[in-house]
């Protein structure tokens, strides 16, 4: 096989290596991002389920001094 030849398969075996190269930096970013996007997911989650339980709370609490309040006023 002539120098010419080898060139060529070279030439190919580099260009499949950097395809190689850039589909798995290409995986390894998607993984990223996935990683990244359930994260957020998660965070906005909790943040929403304490959110809710501090409303709720704190309607809770308002009944109760309300409720309290009432039962003072009767007292007078």
């Amino acid at each position: 096989m002539s120098s010419k030849g080898f060139q060529g398969i070279k030439q190919q075996a580099e260009g499949a290596a950097q395809d190689a190269t850039n589909a798995l930096g290409q995986a390894a970013q998607d993984a990223v991002n996935q990683a990244t996007n359930a994260s957020q997911k998660a965070m906005d989650h909790i943040c929403k389920t304490a959110q809710d339980g501090v409303e709720k709370a704190t309607d809770q609490a308002t009944e109760a001094m309300s409720a309290f309040g009432k039962k003072c006023s009767f007292k007078k």
